[in-house]
């Protein structure tokens, strides 16, 4: 091969590498804790392999006032999981980053207020906020929250 071929294969595989981490950077702005719109609850988003989750870490009122013991998730349909602590439970499930549309999709958020589970994506509004759409069917019915990041 010619030194001119050689060069435009390894600027090709270049920028090839570079849009891949580029991506994967821009699906990791999700990661970190984020405030619930109502103030009351943080939110720790991960990944693994490609799948983001999240998890209640922190409520403002962590104990349940008729019991005087940490909450739990009693409105759950599932009469098992009505005894498990809201603290620590997983509520967003699924979500797979979408580069095209500069989204996570395909997952769902479960409600521990009412017990509800929907489909779900989010997204990054300008402001920075993270909008979180809830769904049942399609995502013209459905409910808008915003989270903000929590500065550690």
């Amino acid at each position: 091969m010619t030194n001119k071929v050689l060069s435009f294969l390894f600027i090709l595989t270049f920028s090839i590498a570079s849009l891949s981490v580029s991506a994967q950077n821009n699906a990791d702005r999700v990661l970190g804790k984020w405030l619930n719109e109502d103030g009351d609850a943080h939110i720790e988003i991960t990944e693994q392999d490609g799948v983001f989750t999240g998890k209640l870490v922190w409520l403002k009122f962590p104990i349940d006032e008729e019991t005087g013991k940490p909450k739990l998730d009693k409105k759950n349909p599932d009469e098992k999981l009505k005894t498990r602590p809201t603290l620590g439970l997983e509520m967003l499930t699924g979500f797979r980053y979408d580069s095209g549309n500069k989204e996570w999709t395909d997952g769902e958020i479960y409600d521990p207020k009412s017990g509800k589970t929907y489909s779900c994506y989010m997204k990054f509004e300008d402001s920075g906020r993270l909008k979180i759409r809830g769904y049942i069917g399609i995502s013209l019915i459905g409910k808008t929250t915003y989270w903000t990041a929590v500065e550690e």
